[in-house]
């Protein structure tokens, strides 16, 4: 049996790790994981073993973070915390026949310098963002490296791109993450429109999200609530409980529902009513017509979904204005946000007529129907993205060019 350790960097990449590590384990090899940032809770809920203990940030670890974020980082020892996580990686690289790293320059870089066989799935690069791949330095460098045996990415454009830039096969076979929600389908009851509210997972970042989302409901036509003609569910994670939400809540004019009747729970204000979701965020992608998101991965399972997602701009540190412009560049024009050139007093009013027409055009407009879905397909490609990756992987152990660097 042979041994893979996953090394990825962010939660979204955790995500897609613990994806092709339930996929390899199918095919029999062993399979153990260390992220870098974050608690590795896809690893955890997965039973994927860890290395060590993981750590939580504010700012969700190192990454597409604001100027502040980045100061954060530094006052909060992330910095000393990665070079721990690649010590660590140095240390026992030797106990695994291969290492397949989810992510970007970091763990690609950490894997190089451990000189174990690796396999890299670079899930945070993309040619969409600028029609050809700027590979940050040593990311070039090491991935034309003899000890790299394969090398897949997010979408078909990257592929091409990257095998002429790098002068090898860079393969396309899905992206894991898309898995979840492609191949479960389960929806919540039917009504003329539904809007999904994904403002993130990571506090405290999630609660000014939550606030901003809270803005723009109130600008939706009331009427709509009045006729039930619109249902908006909230996916909330569980870290935010109640007692937290309704004190977050409450000095912005809503409260819980006290309704004793069955079913989700719900916050009001008025008219206004939105379901909270716990538990059910795959329910909240599939139903809706339409996303509003303040989210990486979320946004990228929506598109592939074939459903259009509308964002706004955050204070970060994560969900930043160039956060926002390059998540539209890697989705491409299925993904909408407000005028750039908006107030802050005019945003929440402008992405609200947005989604009122984005809810219509979803209804009535064939063109845009098509549109998502060939986005879906182009951005994200097909269901089975984990089992297609893990096959491949395994393909890769069984030949022997890797024996020599044991």
């Amino acid at each position: 049996m042979t041994k893979v350790l996953l090394l990825s960097n962010g939660h979204g990449e955790d995500l897609s790790g613990a994806l092709i590590g339930e996929a390899l384990r199918k095919l029999e090899h062993q399979v153990e994981a260390l992220p870098l940032v974050g608690l590795g809770i896809p690893y955890k809920d997965a039973e994927i073993k860890l290395l060590s203990k993981g750590q939580e940030f504010s700012t969700g670890g190192l990454g597409y973070t604001s100027i502040k974020g980045r100061i954060t980082e530094l006052f909060q020892g992330q910095i000393i915390y990665l070079l721990k996580k690649i010590w660590l990686l140095l240390l026992t690289a030797n106990q695994y026949d291969l290492i397949v790293v989810i992510g970007d320059v970091i763990p690609i870089l950490a894997a190089r310098l451990s000189g174990r066989p690796t396999v890299a799935y670079l899930v945070a690069y993309s040619s969409h963002y600028e029609g050809r791949l700027k590979l940050p330095w040593p990311s070039k460098i090491c991935l034309k490296s003899r000890h790299l045996l394969g090398i897949f990415c997010r979408d078909q454009l990257t592929a091409d791109d990257l095998t002429i830039q790098l002068n090898r096969h860079v393969s396309f076979l899905g992206n894991p993450f898309m898995d979840p929600v492609l191949n479960k389908q389960e929806q919540f009851p039917k009504c003329k429109f539904r809007i999904g509210l994904l403002p993130g997972s990571r506090r405290p970042e999630l609660e000014d999200n939550l606030i901003m989302m809270l803005k723009v409901v109130n600008f939706l036509p009331e009427e709509l609530f009045e006729t039930q003609s619109l249902k908006t569910d909230l996916a909330l994670v569980k870290s935010l409980n109640d007692n937290e939400l309704e004190t977050l809540i409450s000095r912005h004019g809503w409260q819980i529902s006290t309704d004793t009747d069955e079913g989700p729970k719900k916050i009001v204000r008025g008219r206004y009513s939105i379901s909270v979701r716990r538990g059910s965020f795959s329910k909240v992608l599939q139903s809706s017509d339409l996303l509003l998101c303040m989210a990486g991965t979320a946004a990228e399972q929506a598109i592939g979904l074939a459903k259009p997602v509308l964002q706004m701009p955050g204070n970060g540190p994560q969900f930043t204005a160039s956060f926002a412009e390059a998540q539209r560049r890697l989705l491409g024009p299925t993904i909408f946000c407000a005028s750039k050139n908006s107030t802050e007093a005019d945003l929440f009013k402008n992405t609200a007529k947005v989604a009122v027409n984005l809810l219509q055009r979803i209804k009535e407009d064939r063109l845009f129907q098509k549109e998502c879905e060939l986005q879906a397909k182009k951005r994200l490609g097909i269901s089975g993205g984990g089992e297609r990756l893990a096959k491949a992987i395994s393909e890769l152990l069984a030949q022997n060019d890797y024996l020599p660097f044991k």
